[in-house]
């Protein structure tokens, strides 16, 4: 059932009670996480944060702790599955679920006592009408019921009563043969593609904001939120760009409420600011050489994993006017003077070589004098921090460090997570690069295929969803820009990576083609798990996001046919 009033139907009931925060392993999870944590300290709610990272994970932690709490609040993830069939939980266990997955499963829209949902209902949902897809048993035990009574009248009579209630039922079961194939066919339009809705931080940001007890910690965690969704493609742009001018005007806001304590420069104070920025991934920590060869935008425009992509790169860096020292060095070390008009100089140029769309609407933050961050680098710090491979760590600490890192309180962390992030795009590009020039990209009809090798440079990393996912998106692009065939411009892409070697599996995913119009509906959750049933794999849907799977090695080849066979 969905929340109409979140502040008297959700925060008010949880208030006084103790709350089981279950919250799913994405950054977005993690930022309503933190506004959501930032009101339960304010009123004192006794609460126990337990990170999941999959559906195996969610019913384990729902069965440690269902006998302690009555109240579970579930964060990205829940929506998108019967979450009751799942966890089998008692009665008056009630699950508060805000999650960005769609689409939501009927049976959780339709249950009114048990489940609560705190999802947006101006997000174009699409929900089939109850009457559609659920039919009242009662009337058919009825009729037959009534067929029986009838056993004292005369034989004549008797004869014609029992040919017009035969008719009667045959008319009945046509009818709820035809309902069933309607119902059918409706749950499968509404099902068939999963996409993503309003970030999670944005509707905790605006329970807050309801409450009055927003703060502008609170406000920079809903735009990191939203920058996420962006980051990682997972909303359309026009999606996007709404979101930004909502939170735009509340920026604006505590900006004006909060002018004087920005005069007094006070060392602990926070600005958020909007920007119209650059496309460019973490540059102002990085040289903005780096910043240009490892970020998607500009890495597929020039196409730099070719020699006349590299021309180009310096064709491009001479354009602008920009000496190669300034360019290769620290942003910070770079001249003041050079630095107070670069990113008009870069958007400039970036126009006549075709990035007409270097600019993106964004936020940054100053905390005190001199640490400046972009939405951006944020979730490229926290994404690094969340799946880092280099220590053999606990998801949980790794949960942790990326949660810590979103606390002005922990700047040393997020400087971690930024040294992190920068690897990670490093490698990405690297892969990237190497996956086009050994044309490891294949053609399977209706869709694009790439596997990477054991063995293959950080094949590690990319065992992780989000790091695959954004391999994949990257790898897409880049591939779009280099093809000369037009059909293949149009195709989605599977890409597989090595997952565990020892249990012989491999983590796949699938994405929708490249565009920018697209409204990034994923049809592949469903084609997986139809091709897994139809060859009898071996494949674990665990993953909230469905299009994310784990496939036993041995079973990629008829896997892959019966995908051939489905969307061709």
């Amino acid at each position: 059932m969905f929340v109409s009033d979140i502040r008297k139907e959700f925060y008010d009931v949880v208030v006084n009670q103790r709350v089981a925060l279950l919250v799913s392993s994405d950054i977005d999870a993690l930022c309503a996480c933190k506004i959501l944590q930032a009101l339960f300290h304010c009123d004192h709610v006794q609460y126990t944060l337990v990170p999941v990272r999959g559906w195996q994970d969610l019913e384990t932690a729902f069965l440690e702790h269902k006998e302690q709490f009555r109240y579970f609040v579930l964060i990205n993830c829940g929506a998108n599955a019967d979450l009751l069939e799942t966890l089998q939980p008692e009665e008056e266990t009630v699950f508060f679920i805000c999650d960005t997955h769609r689409p939501v499963d009927v049976i959780n829209v339709y249950n009114d006592t048990q489940i609560k949902l705190l999802i947006r209902q101006d997000d174009d949902l699409g929900i089939p009408a109850y009457d559609d897809i659920f039919r009242d048993e009662d009337e058919d035990e009825q009729d037959s019921g009534n067929e029986s009574d009838e056993g004292s009248e005369p034989s004549g009579k008797r004869r014609r009563f029992e040919e017009g209630a035969l008719e009667r039922r045959i008319e009945r079961q046509r009818e709820r043969r035809e309902w069933e194939a309607r119902r059918r066919e409706i749950l499968f339009d509404y099902e068939q593609y999963e996409y993503h809705g309003t970030s999670s931080a944005m509707v905790m940001f605006e329970l807050a904001w309801v409450m009055s007890k927003d703060t502008k910690d609170m406000l920079w965690w809903s735009v990191v939120g939203l920058t996420d969704q962006w980051v990682h493609d997972r909303i359309p742009h026009m999606k996007y760009v709404t979101d930004v001018a909502t939170l735009q005007r509340h920026v604006s806001r505590h900006n004006h409420r909060n002018e004087d304590e920005e005069n007094s420069l006070s060392i602990d104070c926070m600005r958020i600011s909007f920007e119209y920025d650059l496309r460019l991934a973490l540059y102002q920590h990085w040289s903005l050489y780096e910043s240009i060869c490892n970020s998607c935008y500009t890495s597929s425009s020039f196409k730099l994993w070719s020699i006349h992509g590299q021309k180009k790169l310096q064709e491009f860096l001479a354009d602008m006017g920009l000496p190669l020292k300034q360019v290769r060095q620290k942003f910070n070390s770079m001249d003041v003077s050079i630095k107070e008009n670069l990113r008009e100089v870069i958007e400039e140029s970036s126009n006549k070589y075709g990035m007409k769309d270097i600019r993106i609407q964004t936020f940054g933050v100053h905390f005190g004098f001199k640490n400046k961050f972009l939405a951006g680098d944020v979730v490229h710090a926290a994404s690094a921090l969340l799946e880092n491979v280099e220590r053999d760590e606990k998801g949980t600490d790794n949960f942790i460090k990326a949660l810590d890192c979103l606390s002005r309180s922990n700047i040393e962390q997020l400087h971690q997570g930024i040294d992190l992030g920068k690897k990670k795009l490093m490698a990405v590009q690297q892969t990237v690069a190497s996956c086009i020039c050994t044309n490891l990209i294949i053609s399977q009809g209706p869709f694009l295929y790439c596997y990477l090798m054991e063995g293959t440079p950080d094949v590690k990393l990319f065992s992780k969803p989000l790091s695959l996912t954004l391999l994949s998106k990257y790898l897409l692009k880049a591939f779009v820009r280099s093809t000369r065939n037009k059909r293949c411009k149009l195709l989605p892409l599977i890409m597989a990576a090595p997952l565990d070697t020892e249990k012989g599996t491999v983590i796949v995913v699938g994405i929708p083609p490249d565009s920018e119009s697209s409204d990034k509906k994923n049809f592949f959750g469903r084609a997986f798990e139809k091709a897994a049933e139809s060859t009898g794999s071996r494949t674990l849907h665990d993953h909230f996001d469905t299009s994310v799977i784990e496939l036993k090695t041995e079973d990629r080849s008829k896997f892959l046919d019966a995908l051939i066979t489905l969307l061709s």
